[in-house]
């Protein structure tokens, strides 16, 4: 399924690549750097870049979620465990009704 997804996407970034090779000069105010790239290397960094940067701030405000999830789990894990005590013991019992003698 991701390749139905990715295949005609990386086309797609192969032909701008492509189509826009422009010299053009990136500045960075106020430093006095210049850097001369493609057109299309330009693009695809700022919308690299640009994906990453959410990428991070889904990811952070995941965080309190991820959290939630972590102590249900262990609270989960302590229940079971509890659980899995109370009917050991109830076996127990009943073993010893059966066996006529009584706790």
């Amino acid at each position: 399924m991701r390749w139905i997804l990715f295949v005609p996407f990386a086309g797609l970034v192969v032909l701008f690549a492509l189509s826009n090779r422009q010299p053009v000069e990136l500045r960075l105010w106020p430093f006095d750097l210049v850097w001369q790239t493609p057109l299309s290397v330009a693009v695809l960094i700022a919308a690299a870049v640009s994906f990453l940067i959410g990428a991070g701030i889904v990811w952070v405000s995941g965080i309190p979620a991820r959290s939630r999830a972590r102590s249900a789990v262990r609270r989960a894990d302590v229940l079971q465990r509890d659980m899995d005590a109370i009917r050991a013991r109830e076996r127990a019992e009943a073993a010893n009704r059966l066996a006529g003698t009584a706790p």
